[in-house]
């Protein structure tokens, strides 16, 4: 049973809407939530009230480059902290894209790398970025990927410079004082220590 009862739209925009949401606490009591959503209202309401399933908004991506044997991770200006974050290559899935297109697409866009082949043993298909502020899921997929660096496929928006990562460059960057998002800090610490 959902414990949410009522979703109202507070603002929406292209790629993202904020809801508040009225739901009941563990004692019964009503309570309200501000809900970061990139789905339509509709689609939210589907999948709490109707139990339809829901599928992923993004795919993440750690690349291992086959050739160099280097972690691959970009460092992207992200306007919400007005300066450059370390990250794995990301995006958004379009459409009916599969993840798997998505994780295609995005690695040679944001790299200019090719995808080898997906690990389907260490790919988890959803989870969470942030429960609890946003219902946005990802793909978290490991993979390899082989080719040149290149910045050409970028879009306007997006300005990334391609970072590939020994694990001795790998254990300097966590010592350093760059702005690390946690799962590409999760997956600089895996590699160096696979």
């Amino acid at each position: 049973m959902s414990k949410i009862k009522k979703i109202e739209t507070l603002a929406s925009t292209k790629y993202l809407s904020l809801y508040s949401a009225d739901y009941i606490n563990r004692k019964g009591d009503l309570r309200n939530w501000t809900i970061a959503s990139r789905k339509t209202k509709e689609t939210i309401e589907n999948n709490f009230f109707n139990n339809e399933d829901d599928k992923i908004d993004a795919v993440v991506v750690i690349a291992r480059h086959i050739e160099e044997d280097k972690l691959i991770v970009i460092r992207q200006f992200r306007v919400p902290i007005n300066d450059y974050v370390i990250e794995l290559p990301a995006g958004l899935v379009d459409g009916d894209e599969s993840f798997e297109e998505a994780v295609k697409r995005e690695l040679k866009e944001e790299t200019g790398l090719d995808l080898i082949s997906i690990d389907k043993e260490e790919t988890k298909e959803k989870v969470y970025v942030s429960a609890g502020m946003t219902d946005e899921s990802i793909a978290l997929v490991r993979c390899t990927c082989n080719g040149v660096v290149s910045n050409e496929n970028l879009e306007d928006d997006e300005d990334i410079e391609v970072i590939m990562l020994s694990k001795s460059e790998a254990r300097e960057l966590i010592k350093s004082n760059e702005n690390i998002d946690v799962k590409a800090l999760l997956a600089i610490q895996n590699f160096i220590l696979s």
